[in-house]
């Protein structure tokens, strides 16, 4: 099956075509049956592959898979050849997974589109699965840069997918004093998959600059040549490329500074933010680095400057999520956070455990947004948590994978969240207190944030009692994939058993012929009483945000609503998320448009439209003087022949 592996490809690819030109005409049934089936194809020959990788000697564990010459131009040959190894088959099996259970929810969640759209939206949808496995199985820079692109053009082709909705507007917070706070429009499904994918060109750009440095330095793109010749460029060159790799990880993952787009994107169908968030387009970047270890152990200052990146993101995310209105918004915002700890775990060198909390996030995190889904789903499309309230009694499956999901993120003890957050902070600890306790802050904030929603959604009495009486449980084909993802939510920590005491877990050691084939070798810093210690503080951070939550949310709202009183100003810089987007339209957006406008009328009308439209004035204005000559007298012609000789003669005398 490993020689196969291009069918985890080609299956989704299929899907795309048979539901794109018949799906239309041959209904529902038939396209919902395409498009789940699709990917469940993939994902039983990626489970295959990764059982026959298994039986192999760890050192056998890397199959290149060629299929055909791609480019061949002088010395440039690219070949179309997947890698089927411990980090790809992992990735194409989490991606393959998650996306089917998606895939399998979205006939449900979508049922209500008209065929035409319906067959659309699951063509599209296959697209984005099979460009992300191209991704992970490419075996070049080219084949991984040819992948990237397609995911992003499949994001904006799903972000934008209800083209005909406009802006949405959010109704102003009401504080206690009477007082309002205006929230931030949430822009039209169009303008937020052009948003996408314009900020992300500005990561890809750097990406791809990437990608020639590495050309022009190694005179190949196949990462095996790469690196194994990478030991030996100067560590300039390397720290340049590897950067400039990392401009492209933070458009597609969303970090600083380019971390506008992604809550943004909410506007496309829940679904799609689901597979954006937990199975494709944001976790491109992490794995990219991931991929890319040889060359980040080589620069030590791209590493940090990846670990620093990450930890202020998570911190800076983290912080707008608790003001957040919208539920699927503080979703996105956690996305953003969570993604900050990845990047910090594979800064400081833990590239396994950067994986196994993009595995966990993957669970936990679909299950959230496909919660989110179901509440949108039995609310027709509200999603604004100051409108519920009382949910969990009319949507109990919802309301227990939800809070399933919200442990998980938390990082409640013994859930899936808590083991691989916390085996980031530990790495974290190793190479930087100041990183540690970023980590540690960025936690606290996500557990009073993630059961902030929880509660304010679920708990309590209802806010909208028309709404409320409307409210009902969504179908079996919605909640089976949410009660699948519970369990794996709450399990998916036996991945990373035991984490503690210098012991690898079981999928550092799937990964070990990856990472640590290349890698100096770990040296374990902290002792058994440190372990515990840290252990200890970060389960109880997260019992604290949680008890927290409770207290402010369900217990005491006044203390919170005086509290917005009080600290109206850190209210209003986090609704308004830093006034990041308000410094971008104004310097970019708006600034764009006056430079156009100062070119266009400076520029453009002064210099060029007066070089080309002055000298045709010249021409015209020198012909019409000479037509005075051609009036038909012959003494006049013949004086122009006369003048004419005098200068011919004068010429050859002076030259």
């Amino acid at each position: 099956m490993l020689h196969s592996i291009w069918l985890v490809i080609a299956a989704p690819l299929a899907g795309v075509l048979l539901n794109g030109l018949l799906g239309r005409h041959l209904g529902r049934a038939f396209v919902g049956l395409v498009g789940v089936g699709s990917v469940g194809v993939s994902f039983v020959v990626g489970a295959l592959a990764l059982i026959e990788l298994g039986a192999l000697p760890a050192a056998e564990r890397s199959i290149g898979v060629g299929m055909w010459d791609w480019i061949t131009i002088g010395s440039l040959q690219v070949g179309m050849t997947l890698r089927a190894d411990a980090l790809s088959l992992w990735m194409v099996l989490v991606v393959s997974g998650v996306s089917l259970l998606i895939h399998l929810y979205s006939v449900g969640y979508m049922g209500h589109e008209d065929e035409r759209m319906f067959a659309r939206f699951f063509a599209y949808l296959n697209l984005f699965v099979a460009s992300m496995l191209l991704l992970v199985l490419a075996d070049n820079y080219l084949l991984l840069y040819a992948g990237w692109e397609l995911v992003g053009v499949c994001s904006y082709l799903l972000i934008g997918f209800w083209f005909h909705k406009g802006d949405e507007e959010q109704a102003p917070v009401v504080l206690v004093d009477g007082s309002q706070v205006a929230v931030p429009p949430n822009l039209n499904p169009p303008d937020s998959g052009k948003k996408a994918f314009i900020v992300t060109r500005f990561g890809d750009f750097g990406f791809a600059l990437g990608v020639f440095l590495i050309w022009s330095t190694f005179g190949t793109l196949n990462f095996t040549d790469v690196f194994a010749a990478a030991p030996q460029v100067p560590t300039a060159t390397i720290t340049a490329i590897t950067l400039l790799l990392f401009m492209g990880a933070i458009g597609k993952s969303a970090q600083l500074p380019l971390s506008v787009w992604l809550p943004d994107a909410m506007a496309g169908p829940t679904p799609v933010s689901a597979l954006i968030h937990a199975a494709t387009m944001v976790t491109a970047g992490v794995y990219m680095v991931a991929r890319n270890h040889v060359l980040y152990d080589l620069a030590p200052t791209s590493s940090l400057v990846v670990a620093i990146v990450g930890a202020v993101t998570a911190l800076y995310a983290a912080t707008i999520a608790l003001v957040q209105v919208d539920l699927k918004r503080v979703l996105a915002y956690s996305t953003i956070s969570q993604l900050g700890y990845m990047f910090l775990a594979v800064g400081v060198g833990a590239y396994a455990a950067g994986m196994f909390h993009l595995t966990t996030h993957a669970f936990f995190k679909a299950l959230l947004f496909l919660a989110a889904g179901s509440v949108m789903h039995a609310l027709h499309d509200v999603i604004d948590i100051r409108r519920m309230g009382g949910l969990r009694r009319k949507m109990p499956v919802t309301w227990l994978t939800f809070l399933v999901g919200a442990l998980a993120l938390a990082g409640f003890p013994l859930t899936a969240g808590f083991f691989s957050k916390d085996e980031i902070l530990l790495k974290a600890f190793e190479f930087s207190p100041w990183l540690w306790a970023v980590g540690l802050l960025t936690a606290l904030v996500t557990a009073l944030y993630t059961f902030r929603a929880l509660i304010v959604a679920f708990w309590g009495q209802p806010r909208d009692w028309p709404l409320y009486e409307k409210a009902h449980e969504s179908p079996p084909i919605m909640t089976a994939p949410l009660a699948i993802l519970a369990i794996l939510a709450l399990l998916g920590g036996l991945l990373g058993l035991p984490i503690v005491f210098g012991v690898p877990n079981w999928l550092s050691e799937w990964l070990a012929p990856i990472f640590a084939a290349h890698a100096p070798a770990e040296k374990h810093m902290l002792s058994v009483t440190t372990e515990w210690l840290l252990l200890g503080i970060s389960a109880a951070v997260a019992l604290v945000g949680i008890a927290l939550a409770y207290w402010l949310y369900a217990q005491r709202g006044d203390i919170t609503a005086r509290l917005t009183v009080t600290l109206r100003p850190i209210f209003v810089l986090l609704i308004n998320k830093y006034y990041l987007d308000d410094i971008y339209n104004a310097v970019f957006a708006r600034g764009g448009q006056r430079l156009a406008a100062l070119l266009a009328q400076g520029l453009d009308k002064a210099a060029i439209d007066g070089i080309v439209d002055g000298g045709a004035r010249l021409f015209v204005r020198g012909g019409a003087w000479l037509t005075q000559f051609e009036d038909g007298h012959i003494p006049h012609y013949a004086l122009g022949m006369f003048v004419g000789a005098l200068v011919l003669v004068a010429y050859l005398v002076l030259r």
